[in-house]
C-alpha cells in the first residue's frame, strides 16, 4: 500500500495565465529535493508518490514509466524504452536499451512478397519484441532501491479503473474502425460497442483487467522469489523472466499468432535489456550525451559539431540566417542519420566514429551555403574520418537519383514519382503582404501525423543525484493487443527499410534492432549534472531537443522558456515513421515549418533562399526538462505548453 504524505509541492499545471515576469504561458517549476515530470498529470503524480516513500529518480522514472503505459500515453507495455541514467555514485552516464527485436521470419523477401517497400505501420506485423517491461525491470534492479511491486502500485491502480482523459479516449474513438480489426483490442477499448460512441468518455473509469493479471502476475513471481530466499535484483528478474520466458510469454505469443504475428517463444526467451555506454560530445565545454546510433541521437551531436563553427549569438535568436543555419546543419546531420544509423550489434559497423570527429564536422560546416538551401544534400563521407576507404561509394551514387525518383527495386528498375507535398506557396509580393497569422499550417494530415508520431519522455532527478531521462514508446493507439495479456504490441518494425540504398545498415533481418526517433538526452557542466531534457514526436525529437538546449546555453532561457520558445522543424529527410509506399516517406525539400508569429521579414528572407513555408501555433515540444541549478543547490523543471505534459517537484 502506498503511503501518502500531504504537504505543500509545487505543481507545474497546465496553465495560461502568464506570469508578468516571463514571457511563458506555464510557470517554471522549482524544486530542492527531487523532481518528476512526464506526458500524462496521473503519471507525473505517480512519480511523485514513489519519491515520498524514499525512492530514488529510477524508481520514480519507473513509476512514471509504468503509468503512462497503462494510461496508453501514446504508448503502450508492449512497446520499448530508452534510458540515460546519470550515476552520481561512480559519476557517469549510462544507458539502457529496451528496444526490441524484429521476430522470427521478419525477412526482406517476407515483406516485399507482400507488396510493401516498408513494413507496415499497424498490426501484428508492425511489432518487434516487447522492451519496456525488461527495461524498466532492469533499471529498477540495477539502480532503484524499492520493489517492482512498491513501483507498480500506481500502475496497478489505474489498470483496476482510472478515470480516462479527453485525449486518449478520443484517440480510441478516432480509431475503433481499426481497432475493431483486432479482437482483443475491441474488447479492452470499445465497452460500448454498437453505441454511437464506442469508445470511452472522458472522465470516464477505464478498467483494464487483463492487463492487471499480468502485472499481478510479474508482483507475484517477484514475491515467490523473495520467499524463496532471492534478494531484491533476483526477485526482480524472476519477474522479467516470467514475462519474457513464463505464462505470460505464452499467451502473448499465441495471441500475436492469433491475429497473424510472427514473435514466437524463442524470440522472446532470447531477448535481454542491454546497458551501454552512450555516445557524447562536447559544445562549449558542456558534455552532451545521446544513445548509440540504433537511435537518431547522433544526429544531435553531430548538428552540435557542425553548428559550433558559426557565431549563433551574433546571428540573433530566429534571425532568418539562424534558421537557415539551423536548418542545414539538421539537413547535412539527417543526411548522416539516414544512410549510416543502425543497430550495432549487426554488420555492416557503422561509422560512428568518423560521424562524430570534430574534424568531418568542420567539413560538413563548410558545405553550408549562405544564401540557399541545398535541396540535394547527400550523407558525407565519414570513413575518411577513421582512415578508411568508404565501401557504399557507388551506392551512394545510385543513391542521388533518390531525389529525383524512387527506386523500389534497383534489379527491375520500378520507378514511382517524387511525392507532391502541395506545399502553401505564393509569389513574393503576395507572400509578403499575405496575412501571415492566418496561414494553414500543414495541410498534409496524414504526412504530419507520420512527422510526429508518438511517444512520451520522462525526466527525474533527486538530492541525491540520481538523474533520469526515457523516452519509450510503442504500442500505441490503435494499438493491436496480445490474447488475454492486456498488452499492445509495438508499431516499431517500420523502422526498419527494405532496400540497402536507403540505409544499408537498417534492412530488417530476424534479431535486429531497427534504427528509432526515440532520443532521451542528458548534458553536464564542470563534471556535474546540468540538463536532462526528452520529448516526444518522431522526426521532430532531435529538431526541437537541439533548439532548445541552444535556447539554455546560447541564449540564457529558462528551460521553461527554451521549452516553449518557437523553434522550426525542417521536412528535408526521410520519414522514420509512415506508410508502406516509398512517396510516403519521402523528403521534401526547402519544407519548412515556422511558428506563425515570425516577422513576415524573416519569413520573406526565408523564401527568397528557396524555403516553403508552412505556419502552425506550436513547433516546440512537447519538451520536458530539468536544469540542475549547482550553484543554489536545487531544480529548474520545465514542461511545455504543448499538450498534456506535467510536473510536480519539491
Amino acid at each position: 500500500m502506498i503511503r501518502r504524505y500531504f504537504f505543500t509541492i509545487a505543481v507545474c499545471a497546465v496553465s495560461f495565465c502568464a506570469v508578468l515576469a516571463q514571457s511563458t504561458q506555464k510557470p517554471p517549476l522549482h524544486g530542492k529535493h527531487w523532481m518528476s515530470i512526464t506526458g500524462k498529470p496521473l503519471a507525473a503524480t505517480a512519480g511523485s508518490m514513489i519519491f515520498q516513500q524514499g525512492g530514488n529518480a529510477v524508481d520514480a522514472a519507473c513509476a512514471m514509466l509504468a503509468a503512462t503505459c497503462t494510461m496508453w500515453d501514446v504508448l503502450s507495455w508492449g512497446g520499448e524504452t530508452q534510458a540515460l541514467i546519470y550515476n552520481p555514485i561512480n559519476g557517469k552516464v549510462l544507458a539502457i536499451n529496451a528496444l526490441g527485436v524484429a521476430p522470427s521470419g521478419a525477412t526482406v523477401s517476407f515483406f516485399k512478397d507482400k507488396g510493401y517497400a516498408f513494413p507496415p505501420e499497424y498490426g501484428p506485423l508492425a511489432a518487434v519484441t516487447p522492451g519496456t517491461p525488461g527495461g524498466l525491470c532492469y533499471m529498477l534492479a540495477e539502480y532503484g532501491t524499492l520493489s517492482l511491486e512498491e513501483v507498480l502500485a500506481p500502475a496497478m491502480e489505474m489498470a483496476r479503473g482510472y478515470p480516462i482523459d479527453a485525449q486518449t479516449a478520443n484517440s480510441i474513438e478516432r480509431n475503433k474502425e481499426r481497432i475493431k480489426e483486432w479482437p482483443y483490442s475491441k474488447a479492452v477499448f470499445l465497452p460500448h460497442a454498437g453505441g454511437q460512441r464506442e469508445a470511452p468518455a472522458a472522465g470516464e473509469i477505464f478498467v483494464q483487467e487483463d492487463l492487471l493479471h499480468t502485472l499481478d502476475k510479474m508482483v507475484e513471481a517477484e514475491q515467490e522469489a523473495i520467499r524463496q530466499g532471492k534478494d531484491r535484483k533476483e526477485a526482480i528478474k524472476a519477474a522479467q523472466d516470467r514475462f519474457y520466458k513464463g505464462d505470460i510469454a505464452e499467451e502473448f505469443v499465441r495471441g500475436s499468432r492469433e491475429q497473424g504475428g510472427l514473435i514466437t517463444l524463442e524470440d522472446l526467451a532470447g531477448w535481454e535489456p542491454i546497458e551501454e555506454v552512450p555516445l557524447h560530445t562536447t559544445y562549449k565545454d558542456i558534455e552532451v550525451y545521446k544513445l548509440q546510433e540504433w537511435t537518431q541521437g547522433p544526429m544531435l551531436l553531430q548538428a552540435l559539431n557542425i553548428l559550433e563553427n558559426f557565431d549563433l549569438q551574433e546571428m540573433g535568436y530566429n534571425s532568418a540566417r539562424y534558421i537557415h543555419t539551423i536548418y542545414q546543419s539538421m539537413n547535412l546531420a539527417f543526411a548522416d542519420r539516414d544512410f549510416y544509423y543502425g543497430d550495432p550489434y549487426f554488420s555492416p559497423e557503422s561509422p560512428i566514429r568518423g560521424l562524430l570527429s570534430k574534424e568531418y564536422a568542420r567539413a560538413r560546416s563548410k558545405e553550408i551555403r549562405r544564401d540557399k538551401n541545398d535541396d540535394r544534400v547527400m550523407p558525407g563521407n565519414p570513413y575518411a574520418y577513421e582512415g578508411k576507404n568508404n565501401p557504399y561509394e557507388a551506392l551512394l551514387k545510385q543513391r542521388s537519383h533518390l531525389t529525383d525518383t524512387t527506386i523500389i527495386d534497383p534489379e527491375v528498375k520500378d520507378f514511382v514519382p517524387r511525392h507532391d507535398a502541395g506545399r502553401y506557396i505564393l509569389n513574393d509580393e503576395q507572400f509578403y503582404h499575405a496575412d501571415i497569422s492566418s496561414v494553414d499550417g500543414y495541410k498534409d494530415s496524414l504526412y504530419q501525423d507520420r512527422f510526429t508520431r508518438g511517444t512520451t519522455s520522462i525526466v527525474a532527478a533527486d538530492k541525491e543525484g540520481w538523474v533520469v531521462s526515457v523516452t519509450p514508446s510503442g504500442g500505441w493507439i490503435p494499438a493491436c493487443i496480445a490474447g488475454r495479456t492486456g498488452i499492445g504490441m509495438s508499431q516499431r518494425m517500420q523502422s526498419f527499410v527494405l532496400d540497402s540504398i536507403l540505409n544499408p545498415f537498417n534492412v530488417v533481418e530476424p534479431g535486429k534492432r531497427p534504427r528509432v526517433t526515440l532520443t532521451p538526452s542528458l548534458a553536464l557542466k564542470d563534471g556535474r549534472p546540468f540538463l536532462a531534457f526528452a520529448v516526444q514526436g518522431g522526426d521532430t525529437q532531435e529538431q526541437n531537443l537541439l533548439q532548445f538546449f541552444l535556447n539554455v546555453v546560447e541564449f540564457g532561457m529558462t528551460v521553461q522558456q527554451a521549452s516553449e520558445a518557437a523553434n522550426i522543424n525542417s521536412n528535408q529527410l526521410w520519414l522514420s515513421l509512415g506508410g508502406i509506399r516509398f512517396e510516403d516517406r519521402m523528403p521534401r525539400p526547402g519544407s519548412i515549418l515556422l511558428r506563425q508569429d515570425t516577422k513576415k521579414e524573416v519569413i520573406y528572407e526565408l523564401k527568397k533562399m528557396g524555403y516553403e513555408i508552412q505556419l502552425g501555433n506550436r513547433t516546440s515540444g512537447p519538451i520536458n526538462a530539468i536544469l540542475l541549478d549547482n550553484e543554489h543547490g536545487s531544480f529548474w523543471g520545465g514542461s511545455s505548453n504543448h499538450g498534456e505534459d506535467y510536473g510536480i517537484g519539491w
